[in-house]
């Protein structure tokens, strides 16, 4: 069984949301610490799948003016986001199935502290994911042609990208109220990462689906991240300036979160 210690100096009216959130996550992050074969698996994972887009397909796609390994990489690590998303889905219903969320239900500390806590933890996890496949993309030959604060940048808003998308699968896992359905309601996502421009550049695709994928949001998040490491060989390919991407993926951000915290928010006040 888990647990979560609070404070013993906090006041009799509850938790400081900060101190509370600060608990959950920890709670998580630990949890997590247990299982380190799920974090060295997802890691594991990743890397194949990369050394096969890179060395398998690679010779085959026309990257339009970019080596493909350094159009591939920007690709793979914003979809890489939601793959591994996938664990906050089936996470949250974990934790709903076994009861979690009743004892803290019952214990005098903000709710809203108990999905923050366990995004902020997700998050953190994404982030680790993150900077492995970046590891290993550098490894195989990718190089950050666009500087380094621009590549930082792009970090920076991968990060973003994985906050959003936890809410999102946190709102999954919720709904869903057991693991099985929540991975499987998560499988949805997942054509978003292929109808996109993450691993064949747009145009190759064909002419009914390429404003599908244009419209997107994981097209407009990879353009960005592809844009701020590989400046204007990436630009003039994508036909839109570097500030029009990341102004476009942090919009799809915003919406993003404003349409999965109230559902998640919701979903938990129901219990």
């Amino acid at each position: 069984m888990t647990s979560l210690t609070l404070d013993p100096g906090a006041s009799h009216r509850g938790a400081a949301l900060g101190a509370a959130t600060a608990s959950v996550a920890g709670r998580t992050l630990r949890k997590f610490a247990r299982t380190p074969q799920l974090i060295v698996v997802g890691a594991i994972q990743g890397a194949m799948f990369l050394l096969i887009f890179r060395y398998v397909f690679g010779g085959a796609i026309n990257a339009h003016g970019l080596p493909y390994v350094d159009f591939l990489v920007p690709g793979f690590v914003t979809t890489g986001l939601l793959f591994s998303g996938t664990a906050a889905a089936v996470g949250i219903a974990e934790d709903v199935e076994g009861g979690l969320f009743d004892r803290l239900r019952s214990l005098p500390i903000p709710r809203a502290s108990v999905l923050a806590g366990r995004g902020l933890a997700d998050t953190a996890m994404l982030a680790w994911g993150t900077v492995v496949t970046v590891a290993i993309g550098f490894a195989i030959g990718f190089r950050a042609h666009a500087g380094v604060p621009s590549a930082l940048a792009a970090l920076g808003l991968c990060l973003l990208f994985g906050f959003a998308f936890v809410w999102m699968f946190m709102a999954i896992g919720l709904i869903a109220g057991n693991a099985q359905a929540a991975q499987a309601m998560a499988l949805v996502v997942f054509p978003l990462t292929f109808v996109s421009s993450a691993y064949v550049p747009v145009g190759t695709m064909p002419g009914w689906l390429q404003p599908i994928a244009r419209s997107q949001p994981m097209t407009s998040m990879v353009n960005s991240v592809r844009a701020l490491t590989q400046g204007h060989a990436a630009t003039a390919m994508i036909g839109h300036s570097t500030t029009y991407e990341v102004a476009v993926s942090l919009a799809w951000c915003g919406v993003i979160v404003a349409v999965f915290v109230p559902l998640a928010v919701r979903r938990y006040q129901k219990g």
